[in-house]
């Protein structure tokens, strides 16, 4: 039996569990005698708490798969690939300005990474206002917001801003399919390559 080693950027569960459900749903692609396992090392992501640009949330989760890589090569761990998953959020001016927030992830396998991003949900006015004018990290921000605490470790603001339609888990499942689409559908992107070559 081969073994799979995910090394993932973070130990907070809906990170975890959303790296569990995207492989259980790639599982179809793996030889039969191959099994998964999932390990959480916390690293920093070099950037804000709360990232407020796609380009600094892609910077965070990149940053958090190359200090796995750091980790592997100096203790010699056998991780076949490694995880960054970063939360932020992205601004939009279409006349008004429009904060949406988002989940990004970057998988490598230390030769090569991919990025892959969730959708997006628009925050109320008076949230966006607590994060960008007032300075206070998301996840203080939703709590105050729903009159909850921990919302971060749970459903997130993907669920509050959805009515749970939509989870934190969820948008993280969704943006590492995506990230890992480049190494389970290489014919794909390799086609596409050849056609941009020729």
């Amino acid at each position: 039996m081969s073994e799979l080693i995910i090394a993932v950027g973070s130990t907070r569960k809906p990170k975890l569990a959303a790296v569990r459900e995207a492989v259980d749903g790639m599982s179809d692609l793996l030889t039969a005698e191959t099994s998964i396992e999932i390990v959480g090392v916390e690293v920093e992501s070099g950037v804000n708490h709360t990232p407020l640009s796609c380009e600094e949330s892609m910077r965070g989760a990149r940053q958090r798969a190359e200090w796995l890589q750091q980790v592997a090569k100096q203790e010699a761990k056998p991780w076949n690939y490694f995880v960054g998953l970063e939360g932020g959020l992205a601004v939009i001016e279409d006349g008004e300005r429009r904060v949406f927030l988002e989940s990004w992830a970057y998988v490598s396998d230390g030769t090569r990474g991919h990025f892959g991003r969730s959708g997006a949900v628009e925050l109320p006015g008076v949230l966006a206002e607590e994060v960008f004018v007032k300075g206070i990290e998301l996840s203080v921000a939703i709590d105050q917001f729903a009159g909850e605490t921990g919302i971060r470790d749970a459903r997130g603001a993907w669920g509050v801003l959805s009515a749970n339609k939509i989870t934190r888990q969820e948008a993280f499942r969704v943006a590492l399919i995506a990230a890992f689409a480049p190494f389970f559908n290489s014919n794909a992107y390799r086609k596409s390559a050849i056609a941009k070559i020729g």
